[in-house]
């Protein structure tokens, strides 16, 4: 969740940000998750995540992968964390035959 809010106050919109732990809890182990997280660690701190889910494409009738979220904290870029998170996911939509890989980021 610290990353979570962490990620709220880069993006300038930690008041937008009503992220429930519960919910998080549930929707990443509970009976059906929705959604799926790398996590990436430096001397068992938690230093980086990538939050992604499937979608799906009709015209390729494939699954696809969405990221959603990519953050690194401040002390920890430039090391390449962010860069293997990525490769990660890449390698699971491979794995995973999906047909596409999408994200969005913020143009500033």
């Amino acid at each position: 969740m610290g990353l979570i809010h962490d990620l709220a106050e880069y993006e300038r919109a930690p008041g937008e940000c009503h992220a429930d732990p519960a919910l998080l809890h549930e929707h990443l182990f509970g009976r059906r998750p929705c959604v799926e997280a790398l996590v990436a660690e430096t001397d068992g701190r938690v230093i980086g995540f990538a939050l992604f889910f499937h979608n799906y494409s009709t015209w390729l009738t494939r699954p696809g992968l969405y990221l959603e979220d990519l953050y690194v904290r401040p002390e920890a870029r430039g090391l390449g964390i962010g860069k293997a998170l990525l490769v990660r996911l890449a390698e699971i939509a491979v794995e995973r035959d999906c047909g596409r890989m999408e994200w969005s980021v913020l143009a500033w």
